[in-house]
């Protein structure tokens, strides 16, 4: 067993134990209380079970994904709990000292009798994330949203006015475990009618072998101008063990190969011209770039040999780090960027026009959504799939649909 996953079991008994503070100051029944204790333990020893069966370097199981989601949820329930009920113990700790020192007594005890007041707010806010991260698994993962987007260009040729683009990423196929709602955010993606498909990278979480089962499916995702696609992080097996690097490099091999079988094409540090009525775009396509330890195959000089200054450019690199940090600031003008990569962390908190919150944006600057700099824009798709977390909340599974305009001069 992973020593991380013992320290991480030992916090989590702790929290339990002293969650059950709370729950037994509110719940006097024993049965509710043996309920609480095999609940917690039920999903602890779950876990267990399916870590113990999990092959380091192997695609994760859905079930052991989603025993480890049901982990999550008690574990979120239990640090609330816990974490409420250490913080009263310290302040019945030190008005217990001040009673006995000054010899103020109630009933001839020191200590302060637990409040029902801070066990059922604990309870109360305990059950938020629990019943969240749980509504994420159940029906999240797959609630598809369409975003759709406007953006204006001065250069824009004026043939390419109302171009749409759709563009997704992160499908992460070894997490799917459900054919009939996968099935219906593809034919989601093929409703909106796009001129093009973009997909950004990530098709996979290890191993090509995991898009298999759902090749056909995504063959039949439909553009009058194609679909094209790029590599992400999870793409090259970095994440797997391999008996050699040869079966490493095969696996690679594999998944192109099953890419332009479902009719990607696929663009490795490379561009295509987008054409209509005589006229053309750039369409550049990078291998992963990321800050932070990710892999850097990106190769933005090479994938723009040929390519004009003054062209009209789309960019497409799967982590928004490499927009931050080389794109932006490049020579060459890219007018749009596409990426993914961040999932949002699947998990936030996201009103229109109100609040936009995710743990994630404590890592990444561009994390979800559009952003404009130096005149360049960038969408950060929220991602199509799933992984690590078998659900979402708040952070929806994204489709994006992106209509170019050209800027009116008046």
């Amino acid at each position: 067993m992973p020593r991380f996953f013992i320290v991480l079991s030992i916090f989590y008994i702790f929290s339990v134990f002293y969650g059950f503070q709370a729950f037994r100051t509110l719940f006097k029944n024993p049965w509710a209380q043996w309920g609480y204790g095999i609940l917690f333990l039920g999903a602890w020893i779950y876990f267990i079970i399916k870590l113990n069966s999990y092959q380091p370097g192997s695609a994760m199981s859905p079930s052991t994904a989603i025993a480890g989601g049901i982990f999550m949820s008690f574990f979120a329930l239990g640090l609330v709990l816990g974490s409420f009920m250490i913080l009263e113990d310290i302040v019945r700790l030190f008005v217990g000292g001040y009673r006995k020192i000054t010899g103020v007594t109630e009933n001839q005890t020191y200590l302060p009798s637990r409040r029902a007041f801070v066990s059922t707010l604990a309870l109360g806010l305990g059950a938020l994330p629990f019943g969240a991260l749980l509504y994420g698994m159940y029906k999240g993962k797959y609630n598809y949203k369409v975003l759709k987007y406007a953006l204006e260009f001065d250069d824009l040729p004026d043939e390419f006015d109302g171009y749409q683009i759709t563009q997704i990423s992160d499908v992460h196929s070894g997490s799917f475990d459900d054919y009939d709602k996968v099935a219906y955010g593809v034919d989601l993606i093929n409703r909106q009618k796009s001129d093009v498909i973009l997909f950004t990278g990530d098709m996979v979480n290890n191993k090509a072998e995991e898009m298999k089962p759902w090749a056909e499916l995504f063959e039949t995702l439909d553009a009058k101008d194609g679909k094209y696609s790029i590599l992400g992080n999870h793409d090259y097996g970095d994440y797997a063990s391999w008996p050699s690097p040869e079966a490493k490099a095969q696996n690679l091999q594999d998944l192109k190969d099953l890419q332009k079988d479902m009719g990607f094409d696929l663009l490795l540090n490379e561009h295509r011209y987008l054409e209509k009525d005589g006229k053309k775009i750039a369409l550049v396509g990078v291998e992963n770039w990321g800050a932070g330890g990710f892999k850097k195959a990106g190769d933005l000089k090479k994938a723009v040999e040929g390519i004009e200054g003054n062209d009209f450019k789309i960019l497409m690199s799967h982590d928004p780090s490499h927009w931050e940090q080389q794109v932006v600031h490049d020579d060459y003008h890219y007018h749009l960027t596409l990426s993914g990569h961040t999932h949002g962390m699947q998990f936030g908190i996201e009103i229109p026009g109100w609040v936009k919150w995710s743990p994630v944006k404590w890592r990444y600057k561009y994390w979800a959504g559009i952003y404009e700099e130096l005149g360049q824009f960038i969408n950060v798709n929220r991602g199509f799939g799933f992984i690590g977390y078998p659900g979402r909340f708040g952070i929806w599974p994204e489709i994006s649909v992106i209509t170019l305009k050209k800027k009116s001069l008046t």
